[in-house]
């Protein structure tokens, strides 16, 4: 099939099941006019890397116009490339490469919310009675002139401010600068389902869905309940944010949602395309995730932050985790990912070494699921430290010192070491490249056997060579101490085992016969249907 005569991969409306999707952050990812700025050119000149890592698709964040307030998660033209990343042709020429390396295209919508520069909220704004005057959540005051209830934004304080001209609130559920659309109104709906058209016509393969759970608030407006103190979890904001005292009942997780879910699937199936949407919930993020990927007619997986999180996945808490997903809908379809644009990178969240970074990259591909690498993980990056006079992150400006904000995770992708900007730029990157990141750039990696970055090439094709790791089944999750171990099934049986310590540990293995695999990734050998396990350990095996 072609798209408005592009080229495209093979029709395969299952590709993203147990696919893996190599998340880029445009602004950090590659500059090629040395401006200082990632772009869509510098991106294309990359993804032989890319496709060398084995991954079987790439996730672009916004690109769109944008004032960059949110460097790009403020949307003022849905359909436009911002000059700073280039141009249609920019994209369509980046749409082309990757097709031609196997590679799918996912870019990032975010439908909840625009940027206050676009057409639609300059207008909606004029008056009360204007054609776009309910586009975005409007709401007058408390007869004391205070906000209509007690709503809170992500980004701290409240989710609502006033504007002199309708004499109304608007709902913000991130920057006051990032007004939150109308999804209760029908024609909100059909213009955001035609953005995802117009990128569909244009080749792309599928979508990352910003905050998928804020894209309705409860059309009364009722209050947030409070959140007991001993409930709060800091895994969607920092414990200095005001935001983590509410559970947040009416300002998301709306039932209106999965509606629309399948709408937005409805204009996905005749190109094949796929969705994950990103679950922002701190309390219910892998329920909502089962309600949104269960039944085959919403978004096709999602990712929740149960593995983004401070706390390290230990065993105890992967086998919790399953055991959730499960009964809340055993179809549903996750998508994990251990670090992203908006996290401490996990390496140093989690306080890894080496040995213990190549074991959960190794975790990573035995679950079951799709699965996110975020640009630099494969290298063991970690967060980047930064003084205040170096963030642009107005999040991190405004809460510094307790939290740093997100520019430590968004730092420019280091491809040499003999190069003050890590061969991103030929100008001043626009965040800086620490000395620290340099020699673990992809050319002082990429011929050394022992490499992280080797590590994940071994990984991802060992993912690849056993189909089973990518659809079929997962059963048996148990821990035992630090060792997490469980089996997936298909056309093959295959155990898994993962010291999830720097201690050794014993353990068996199920009845049968069983033959190492994995030898590659440091998979030990069981004897007598029992292994010790090494700190980091692992065992592989298939059941002959």
């Amino acid at each position: 099939m072609e798209r408005e005569g592009r080229k495209v991969l093979a029709a395969d409306p299952d590709w993203w099941r147990g696919a893996v999707i190599y998340q880029i952050y445009p602004r950090s990812f590659q500059d090629s006019n040395g401006d200082g700025i990632g772009d869509l050119a510098g991106i294309t000149t990359r993804l032989d890397h890319i496709s060398g890592l084995g991954a079987d698709a790439i996730w672009i964040s916004p690109f769109f116009k944008s004032p960059m307030k949110d460097f790009g998660y403020d949307v003022s033209d849905y359909c436009d490339v911002d000059p700073m990343f280039g141009t249609l042709a920019d994209f369509d020429a980046l749409v082309g490469r990757a097709h031609d390396l196997g590679l799918r295209v996912m870019i990032d919508l975010v439908l909840s919310h625009t940027a206050d520069a676009h057409p639609w909220f300059a207008e909606s704004r004029k008056d009360r009675t204007n054609p776009k005057a309910d586009w975005y959540v409007w709401a007058d005051p408390k007869p004391d002139g205070t906000p209509p209830n007690n709503w809170l934004s992500v980004f701290g304080g409240s989710a609502w401010t006033w504007d002199g001209r309708r004499e109304q609130y608007y709902l913000h559920n991130f920057l006051t600068s990032q007004p939150d659309l109308n999804l209760h109104h029908e024609p909100v709906q059909e213009a955001l389902l035609d953005v995802a058209r117009f990128w569909l016509k244009r080749g792309v393969d599928g979508f990352r869905l910003d905050t998928i759970n804020f894209y309705f608030a409860d059309k009364y407006l009722r209050d947030n309940p409070s959140l007991p103190k001993e409930l709060r979890n800091d895994s969607i904001a920092p414990s200095v944010n005001p935001y983590n005292h509410q559970l947040h009942l009416f300002s998301k997780n709306q039932p209106e949602n999965l509606e629309f879910l399948r709408k937005f699937r409805a204009v996905l199936n005749p190109y094949n395309a796929a969705a994950v949407g990103e679950v922002g919930d701190a309390q219910r993020g892998l329920e909502i995730m089962a309600e949104y990927t269960s039944g085959g007619d919403k978004v096709q997986m999602c990712y929740p932050f149960e593995m983004l999180q401070p706390t390290r996945l230990t065993a105890p808490l992967l086998v919790e985790t399953f055991e959730r997903m499960r009964a809340a809908a055993p179809d549903a379809w996750p998508c994990w990912s251990y670090s992203n644009h908006d996290t401490v990178r996990h390496i140093t969240r989690w306080g890894l070494s080496e040995a213990a970074a190549k074991t959960y990259a190794t975790l990573l591909v035995c679950l079951r699921g799709s699965l996110c690498l975020y640009q630099g993980e494969e290298l063991g990056l970690p967060e980047a430290e930064l003084g205040l006079e170096e963030l642009q992150d107005p999040y991190g400006i405004q809460f510094w010192p307790e939290f740093k904000g997100r520019d430590g995770a968004r730092t420019p992708m280091v491809w040499v070491t003999d190069n003050a900007s890590g061969g991103f730029s030929t100008g001043k990157p626009w965040l800086p490249v620490k000395s620290p990141h340099l020699p673990l750039s992809v050319a002082r990696q990429d011929h050394e056997y022992s490499s992280i970055l080797s590590h994940y090439r071994r990984a991802l094709a060992f993912r690849r060579e056993y189909p089973v790791l990518r659809s079929g089944s997962m059963d048996n999750i148990v821990a035992v101490g630090g060792v997490t171990s469980f089996r997936r099934r298909g056309d093959e049986d295959l155990f898994c085992a993962f010291n999830l310590g720097d201690t050794v540990a014993e353990i068996g293995l199920p009845e049968g016969q069983w033959t190492t695999i994995g030898t590659e990734l440091g998979s030990q050998t069981a004897t007598g249907g029992r292994v010790t396990l090494a700190p980091w350990g692992i065992c592989l095996a298939r059941r002959s």
